[in-house]
């Protein structure tokens, strides 16, 4: 089972592995107290393509594509993918607000399909 949780939601012991998928560590965010079993910073989108689509919805099509592309050159992936079957839940943790528009959908979507 693969979820998505925004970390400011706080830890719950019923989310499974924690895996935090976003490059920087959020922001007020204690890592002692953040309860996260891994940081996977090189699965998420780089710093450019981050900047360049700054959670504009009107982007998101075009962010999904070259974000896959990111994905493909990328070792980070086929480790998630591991870490997914090897786990009874993992949880996908992000910070941004938007959890619409937010690359851990496409990284569940990917897992899942």
């Amino acid at each position: 089972m693969i979820c998505l949780k925004r970390i400011y939601e706080g830890y719950d012991t019923g989310d499974g592995f924690r895996i935090l998928t976003d490059r920087l560590w959020p922001r007020g965010i204690k890592k002692e107290s953040a309860h996260i079993d891994l940081w996977m910073k090189e699965i998420a989108p780089s710093t450019e393509l981050r900047k360049w689509f700054n959670h504009d919805p009107a982007k998101w099509t075009m962010f999904k594509k070259r974000y896959k592309q990111e994905l493909i050159h990328s070792d980070s992936l086929t480790e998630l993918k591991k870490i997914s079957k090897a786990k009874k839940k993992i949880t996908l943790l992000y910070a941004a607000r938007e959890e619409a528009y937010v690359h851990t959908r496409l990284l569940m979507e990917l897992l899942e399909g």
